[in-house]
């Protein structure tokens, strides 16, 4: 499997921001596109943020306007930028490339709460 390593989450109140990193290992992070998905606890997971190697860029309905993706390839990284976090938000958030067989990493915990 290919390391995908998210990090960035966090514990903080409605309107406040977070940026998650997604860090990709082995792989050439310009080639791929990559998705940000979440999972709140007793939920499904869903997807929220995309982003292609050409840099278009897709987001569900729920964080359109809120959350930013974006990568830097020359750190083979891509981010999440989150802006007016609702409670609604509380997910482990986990990304994923767009390989063939690409596996779902360990996310990182983001809770919103007052």
């Amino acid at each position: 499997q290919v390391p995908l390593v998210e990090s960035g989450g966090g514990l903080v109140q409605p309107g406040e921001s977070l940026r998650l990193t997604c860090v990709l290992s082995g792989r050439i992070a310009s080639l791929y596109s990559v998705t940000w998905y979440r999972q709140g606890q007793g939920k499904e997971r869903e997807w929220v943020a995309r982003i292609g190697p050409g840099g278009l860029t897709d987001y569900a309905d729920s964080v359109k306007g809120r959350f930013t993706i974006s990568r830097d390839d020359a750190k083979n990284s891509i981010y999440l930028k989150m802006n007016s976090l609702k409670p609604d938000d509380t997910a482990v958030y986990y990304c994923k490339g767009g390989w063939p067989g690409s596996a779902w990493g360990q996310g990182t915990q983001v809770s919103v709460s007052s």
